[in-house]
């Protein structure tokens, strides 16, 4: 189903604003910081991204009074053919969990880096790609690899790190499930829960 650019401006309006309003019922203020971290993007699609989705989330802010948050936006690259290698004794074996490059092999254009945050059971760990294209909250470049590198951690589906931050594993698997089974919203009780995984 094709969605007018219309169309999907006001769903994201109303979207924005059902997040928004949960922490403020919640914590009865909105958040001065957000974070969106957006799988599925490749190099030629980044500047529809700055040119139209940011655009586009930054309007939606409008429709709350007074309120502008500072905002990172980070795209996460996973069909990437970059791979590291370090050396152990004789041997090359992937790099240990954790481990972030970003110099040299980096891009020039944006700023970006990546993140080995899994281990592989076999063969060879693929890093997965971060490219901030937006940073209005002032994050440095360590401090987004550090909540990029815990956010890993937080898949309760696995007892280890994963190969991308655990909200845009959620989000996959909630669009899976509401285009597989659901085909509509879940029941409000069920909006601040996992119930998808």
């Amino acid at each position: 189903m094709s969605h007018s650019p219309k169309q999907h401006y006001l769903r994201l309006c109303s979207l924005l604003r059902r997040v928004e309003e949960t922490p403020e019922a919640v914590n009865h203020c909105l958040p001065k910081k957000i974070v969106i971290y957006r799988d599925g993007v490749s190099d030629t699609q980044l500047d529809t991204v700055v040119k139209y989705e940011i655009p586009q989330l930054l309007k939606c802010f409008e429709t709350f009074a007074d309120y502008q948050p500072s905002m990172a936006v980070v795209v996460v690259q996973k069909q990437i053919s970059t791979n590291f290698y370090t050396s152990a004794a004789e041997n090359l074996v992937s790099p240990p969990p954790g481990t972030v490059v970003d110099h040299t092999v980096t891009s020039s254009e944006w700023e970006d880096f990546f993140l080995l945050a899994h281990s592989s059971r076999q063969g060879c760990s693929v890093p997965t790609r971060y490219i901030c294209v937006l940073n209005t909250a002032s994050l440095s470049s360590e401090h987004l690899q550090r909540l990029t590198f815990k956010l890993c951690h937080m898949y309760w589906n696995w007892p280890g790190t994963i190969r991308a931050p655990a909200p845009c594993k959620y989000a996959h698997k909630l669009a899976f499930l509401s285009g597989q089974v659901l085909h509509h919203e879940p029941a409000s009780p069920l909006c601040d829960k996992l119930f998808f995984l």
